[in-house]
């Protein structure tokens, strides 16, 4: 059992409290749910929450271990068979309990403590993160692309490109000037030949005629 919390103690002395919350998680077991004062509600709770774990475990000394808190055969069937069960898949938070105001009479604070026997429903908290995580991988990429990038211009030779460029370009230009200078004689001196017979043959022409 679970180490009370200071103050007085619900019973008269340890043994009487110790059967007081036994008595309770019994009721509650059979029940699922039970009302009792918002004090004895969260004392009986660790106890609860103790049984369900042995329950859970279902060996046979788990089974004689809660038989020693809980003397009724039918309610530990019903702990071991029924309840841990549907409970396997939750690790721990077997119980809840809720504040129901103040009881007519005594004033006493009134709590409703029942077992939580949904099913365990898995939340997607982990999205968030992964996105985060893309989110820092990509940028840290580009930072890395502009690192490398930057590496590499710093490490180019614009001068040696070009002087390479001036010594490819200087040759083809040599070459253009030298035909161009050249093309003119070649094609012109066929036009004077041409014309030098064409005159002689208009000359050569009239005197053919007159001796006719």
């Amino acid at each position: 059992m679970p180490r009370p919390t200071k103050g007085p103690r619900l019973g008269g002395g340890p043994a009487h409290e110790r059967l007081m919350l036994n008595n309770l998680a019994s009721s509650l077991f059979t029940h699922k749910a039970i009302t009792t004062t918002e004090t004895k509600a969260k004392r009986m709770q660790p106890v609860a929450e103790k049984l369900v774990s042995l329950a859970k475990r279902g060996d046979l000394h788990a089974r004689r271990q809660t038989m020693a808190d809980i003397t009724d055969k039918n309610v530990v069937h019903e702990l071991f068979t029924n309840i841990a069960p549907l409970v396997q898949d939750r690790n721990g938070g077997y119980t809840r309990i809720t504040k129901l105001g103040f009881r007519k009479g005594d004033n006493a604070p009134m709590a409703l403590i029942e077992l939580v026997l949904e099913p365990v429903v898995a939340k997607p908290a982990r999205a968030k993160a992964k996105l985060a995580n893309a989110v820092k991988t990509t940028a840290a990429a580009v930072v890395a692309e502009e690192v490398i990038e930057e590496v590499a211009a710093e490490h180019t030779e614009p001068e040696t490109v070009l002087d390479e460029n001036i010594v490819e370009e200087a040759p083809a230009e040599v070459v253009a000037e030298a035909v161009a200078e050249e093309a003119p004689a070649v094609e012109e001196a066929p036009a004077a030949e041409e014309v030098a017979e064409v005159a002689e043959a208009a000359a050569e022409a009239p005197e053919a005629d007159e001796a006719k």
